[in-house]
């Protein structure tokens, strides 16, 4: 598939433009530079602008933009927080890019059940800010302050894997809006149950080539009572794989499980100025 050359931007059609612009007012952008800044993420791949940025306020807004580009077959590509890695926000055909940033209400905590419902535009930091008045986290942890829903197109995961899982075992449901502008819902808020297709299995992490997310239901946990860190040195990094081993095998309570070796403790002494033995070392944190 050939690449949008990054030096230009291509345009939407006319009567599509039209029809966004009386739907969106001023959240409509053709901007150049906000084109190109929606056209990558972190990565390392080339920027490939899109035609136009839509600002989505409301699923009801994006179930509208939807149905538009759908009648004039114009691609279209979700935006959360920009933090991709992978080449995901290229806009290789051009179309339209829709920015999900203004959708990031929280919009329920469940704390007796121990779940949320929030937009997709909702950051992890954010969510976690709120929560921690009761107690409550979701631990998937990436790295970077990415959307929800970024998180969960994508399929994230993160240091606290080991012992919460990725995001595919942390949704419950989905709201989502297909390629013709119908809206979908999958799973529910039960922890057992084995009605229906399991489609949110089948979302999570599709990089939104099947549908646009517009709402999430995720599990939460109780924050830890205590959480104890440990810096442990081996001579080889097979000693340390054997540890990780043994220690998942008795059922150690780790939470988060970082291998680094000579070479990466380098770098990290010469980056942060510290003072690590530059041998094979495990990271670990329990809770």
């Amino acid at each position: 598939m050939p690449e949008t050359p990054a030096n230009t931007v291509p345009h939407l059609v006319p009567d599509l433009h039209t029809q966004l612009s009386q739907l969106l007012g001023p959240r409509l952008s053709c901007n150049r530079d906000i084109c190109r800044q929606h056209g990558h993420g972190e990565s390392h791949h080339p920027p490939a602008p899109p035609a136009a940025v839509a600002f989505v306020e409301s699923e009801a807004e994006l179930i509208r933009v939807v149905r538009l580009c759908h009648q004039h077959h114009t691609p279209m590509v979700a935006f959360g927080a920009g933090t991709s890695v992978e080449g995901q926000l290229q806009c290789l055909e051009g179309g339209l890019c829709i920015d999900f940033s203004p959708m990031n209400r929280i919009l329920a905590i469940n704390a007796a059940d121990q779940n949320c419902v929030v937009e997709p535009g909702v950051t992890r930091e954010q969510l976690n800010h709120q929560l921690r008045h009761q107690g409550l986290f979701f631990p998937v942890d990436p790295g970077a302050n990415a959307s929800l829903g970024g998180m969960v197109a994508t399929g994230a995961s993160g240091t606290t894997t080991l012992r919460y899982g990725s995001m595919k075992h942390n949704v419950l449901s989905l709201r989502a809006v297909l390629a013709n502008g119908e809206c979908i819902t999958t799973g529910s808020g039960a922890r057992k149950s084995s009605a229906g297709y399991n489609l949110g299995d089948l979302l999570v992490g599709s990089e939104g080539t099947l549908a646009l997310i517009s709402a999430i239901q995720l599990k939460l946990y109780a924050i830890p009572e205590q959480v104890t860190a440990a810096r442990v040195q081996f001579d080889s990094v097979q000693q340390a794989v054997n540890a990780v081993i043994s220690m998942i095998q008795h059922n150690v309570p780790v939470a988060r499980l970082e291998l680094l070796d000579a070479g990466s403790l380098r770098a990290v002494n010469r980056y942060c100025r510290t003072h690590y033995p530059e041998q094979p070392t495990l990271f670990i944190e329990f809770h």
